[in-house]
């Protein structure tokens, strides 16, 4: 089980602590640079635990008795007879390459015998360190048990300052210094993006070569600066800056996000389009205004369209109001 756990992750490809700097959020001003601690320095982490009933337990990954593996019990018995078993197997194993300890793993008096490898055994369990600062840290579990275990550690949380995966890292409310990277985590990241960066592109392409007003219309809905483009603006701007835009060289950095703000504009229906552009662009040019009542008003004619701009837009998309729709849009056309 041990060789088939070690054997496992090899096969994950290159695995690696690396430093999680998020720009947004201040660190002594060292995200400014891209780091996490200071040059020159590390900051060592120790395993987790907790103290349960007067007692020590280690994060470790391998307790059976650990809340996550126990709640198994009822929600799937043979998920969890199955976790058991895998982590008694591991342990044997460890106890009979560290300490030549043999016990059989469906020993009902298993963890009685277990001398090493306690999930409160604190010399082993402390003994588990791992040194951070701003370079990469390779792991090779394959080879180092310790590595190994280290992994596991991290993977259920017993390195608080180390999530899981890049994803954790941004998704937990609490700020991570590093994060577990697996390449193959990686590559399946990196192919998600390019598959919707080049999907946005096609679509770009397509946009500029058999419709480009509606490229217009969508360029001003995905740039937060939509004034810019006019009826006179040159095509080829147009396409540059959406090429960029979709690219992460927007005002947007992440390509994924880039991208499917494009894939959400363009898929829509030319009159959606050009409908939302309206509504925008007459805001910022105060043809619609908001006044103190909370609501979104067309003050030539004192007209209430709603109070956000979705009801705005499905009461201009109501055939019932197309002649206000039409003088809306002949006066934000009078600024294109």
């Amino acid at each position: 089980m041990l060789e088939d756990l070690k054997e496992k992750y090899s096969k994950l490809g290159s695995i690696a602590i690396r430093p999680y700097c998020d720009r947004t959020k201040p660190n002594m001003g060292l995200e400014e640079y891209g780091f996490v601690v200071f040059p020159g320095t590390h900051q060592e982490e120790e395993m987790a635990c907790i103290t349960y009933r007067g007692k020590l337990r280690y994060l470790n990954g391998l307790d059976e008795y650990a809340p996550e593996v126990k709640s198994l019990k009822l929600e799937d018995p043979e998920a969890y007879e199955a976790r058991v078993k895998q982590i008694r197997t591991i342990i044997a194993e460890l106890e009979l390459e560290k300490t030549y300890n043999k016990i059989d793993p469906s020993d009902d008096d298993f963890w009685q015998k277990v001398q090493t490898f306690r999930p409160d055994n604190k010399d082993i369990w402390s003994s588990i360190k791992v040194k951070c600062n701003n370079d990469p840290i390779f792991l090779s579990p394959k080879t180092n048990t310790d590595h190994l275990l280290l992994i596991l550690s991290i993977e259920c949380g017993g390195f608080p300052l180390i999530g899981k995966s890049l994803e954790d890292c941004k998704a937990g409310s609490k700020q991570k210094k590093w994060y577990l990277d697996k390449q193959s985590d990686t590559v399946s990241v990196n192919v998600s993006i390019s598959k919707v960066k080049n999907k946005a592109l096609a679509m770009l392409d397509e946009l500029a070569e058999d419709n480009p007003r509606k490229l217009f219309y969508a360029a001003k809905l995905v740039d937060n600066n939509s004034m810019q483009y006019r009826n006179t603006t040159l095509q080829s701007v147009i396409y540059d800056n959406m090429d960029m835009f979709i690219t992460g060289q927007g005002v947007e950095p992440k390509i994924k996000t880039a991208a499917t703000r494009f894939l959400k504009f363009a898929n829509m229906s030319m009159q959606e389009l050009k409908i939302k552009a309206v509504i925008k662009d007459a805001l910022f040019y105060k043809i619609i205004i908001s006044k103190g009542d909370g609501m979104i008003h067309y003050p030539k004619g004192n007209i209430m369209l709603g109070k956000n701009v979705d009801e705005v837009y499905e009461k201009l998309n109501n055939p019932g109001h197309e002649d206000l729709l039409d003088q809306i849009h002949d006066s934000v056309e009078e600024t294109w």
